[in-house]
């Protein structure tokens, strides 16, 4: 992993026109078979493959998998929480105490009126408040949490990669 922005940024130099174009293809569709990058980039195989390994273990790729959705799971109901913490500092274990709820998909430390906010998902408002007030709101130095219910996801893309 990236430790700091020097690093990220020695990376960003080292990052040419062929990476950023491999890098807007496999955004589009990341099942694209190398042989069709290949033929669209006007290389071999082998050095899709290459530099995809490479940009892999620069952090510059850091997934792969599939994006199950989760109402075909029995997840109606996605849901952010901002969540203000006794103090900032207290962060870390928070975020330790989360991932053990599997329905939190993602937690971010955040600037403005939460300390963090946290994404999940609920099969109905019953399981929904059980994680609030059963989980969420036990944690150890979680003063307050308030709760944005999202009625629907218009957009989900990948951040654009200029050519």
């Amino acid at each position: 992993m990236l430790t700091n922005c020097k690093q990220l940024h020695h990376i960003m130099e080292k990052i040419d026109n062929l990476d950023r174009k491999i890098l807007s293809i496999l955004s589009k569709n990341a099942r694209i078979p190398f042989k069709d990058v290949a033929a669209e980039c006007n290389v071999s195989r082998a050095a899709i493959h290459q530099r995809v390994q490479h940009l892999i273990e620069a952090d510059v790729i850091t997934g792969s998998g599939f994006d199950v959705n989760p109402k075909s799971l029995g997840y109606s109901t996605c849901t952010y929480v901002g969540i203000t913490l006794e103090k900032g500092n207290m962060y870390k274990t928070v975020v330790e105490r989360l991932m053990h709820i599997p329905e939190v998909v993602e937690c971010h430390f955040t600037t403005g009126p939460y300390t963090m906010m946290v994404k999940l998902y609920a099969r109905d408002n019953e399981q929904l408040m059980e994680l609030l007030n059963g989980q969420l709101q036990s944690i150890p130095g979680v003063v307050a949490t308030e709760t944005l219910i999202s009625l629907e996801q218009s957009i989900k893309r990948e951040i654009p990669v200029s050519i």
